[in-house]
């Protein structure tokens, strides 16, 4: 018999995806230990798991997949080969039906665009800011910015300059980080550029001491001076997203995290190991949050608080009536905000839902703050 954690490292399936499919009716355990509650699967367990992770990966639906492993134990392999090729089928057919979507919207995509009469990037910006607060908004932003060669739009961060104010955001799609600095100098319109990322890098070198920063934009030349060094080169010609619709969130609940003792119980706590279904992308490992009575954030495995898997409150006894809901996030991805938010006490925010971002946030510094999209844990 096989253990539930056993039984999702050699499957590849998770444990909250082996409860899901449990309380689903898909795939249930041989054995449930009636004063513990664990649960203990069979060795010929272990092929159908195998099966309905191929399945699930291959988007099929919960209804089709109990008929697939139905005729599998039962040596059916007249409709298990039925039903995949009638999932293929819809594949295809909704492939077809998204390649027609996509054409239709890149058709209203070049007609917006207009590009006979676009006219050149000829915007003229001169900032003055000092140096530190630069520094420390650029080093708030730079570890979201992408690296996806087919969005370069994203491979940059955004100097979105309006009024007495500069915001610099960056985004890779999976986490978003803003941050906001004084700047003294632009009188006009809000501007926006989008500046390579290796040229931030070059920019933030050159920000070590505690003078003015200089920022100028001529055309489509972006200049930073400091002192008597210089980082100049070519903006982005693509435009950014409108950030400002991304951050646009329901209320959450607030929790005052003490840094340290939250990137340890990270570091040392159970993970959930996700496949990405993007091509490209490898497995991740990721950290399964809750909160204690809105005021402490546990790093969980895959099962419930109540099975003893959660970490970073050892010092106090939960039981489960205060407990919230689970949210995954990409392990790495957080301690990345975590470092980013240059403080040892940070505030996360929890949205009304597991499907919600998670933000994390300065106490003292509102304009300040990243946010991390959430992974299904599902399946």
């Amino acid at each position: 018999m096989r253990s539930i954690g056993e039984m999702a490292r050699d499957s590849g399936l998770g444990v909250s995806a082996l409860r899901f499919y449990d309380r689903a009716g898909v795939l249930g355990p041989a054995w449930v230990d009636p004063a513990s509650g664990y649960r203990w699967y069979a060795p010929e367990q272990l092929d159908e798991a195998r099966l309905l992770a191929r399945l699930r990966r291959a988007g099929m639906p919960l209804a089709d997949i109990r008929l697939v492993l139905a005729g599998w134990s039962g040596e059916d392999a007249d409709l298990v080969r039925g039903l995949l090729q009638a999932h293929l089928r819809r594949l295809e057919q909704g492939l077809a039906e998204a390649r027609s979507e996509f054409s239709t919207i890149r058709e209203l995509l070049d007609h917006r665009e207009n590009p006979m009469t676009a006219s050149p990037l000829t915007g003229t910006v001169h900032l003055s800011l000092p140096a530190p607060a630069l520094a420390a908004a650029l080093d708030a932003v730079r570890f979201a910015a992408g690296r996806d060669p087919e969005l370069p739009m994203l491979g940059g961060v955004l100097f979105d300059i309006e009024g007495d104010a500069l915001r610099v955001v960056a985004t890779d799609r999976y986490r978003l980080a803003v941050a906001r600095t004084d700047a003294d100098g632009h009188a006009g319109s809000r501007e926006q550029v989008v500046v390579p990322a290796p040229l931030v890098d070059a920019m933030r070198a050159l920000l070590s001491g505690d003078e003015s920063a200089r920022f100028a934009v001529e055309g489509d030349r972006v200049t930073l001076e400091a002192g008597e060094r210089q980082a100049s080169g070519q903006r982005l010609a693509h435009d950014f997203p409108d950030y400002r619709r991304l951050v646009q969130l329901p209320p959450g609940r607030r929790v005052v995290v003490e840094v340290p003792a939250l990137r340890e119980a990270l570091e040392n706590g159970p993970v959930h190991v996700a496949e990405d279904r993007e091509p490209g992308r490898s497995a991740r490992d990721i950290s399964v949050l809750t909160t204690v009575d809105d005021e402490t954030v546990l790093v969980c495995g895959d099962g419930a608080p109540d099975e003893d898997t959660c970490t970073g409150n050892e010092d106090r006894d939960t039981g489960t009536g205060g407990l919230g809901y689970h949210v995954g996030v990409d392990r790495g991805f957080l301690l990345e905000a975590l470092a980013a938010g240059g403080r040892d006490r940070l505030i996360l925010e929890f949205g009304p839902a597991p499907t919600a971002p998670l933000a994390i946030r300065r106490a003292d510094d509102e304009g300040a703050f990243s946010l991390l999209m959430p992974v299904r844990l599902d399946d």
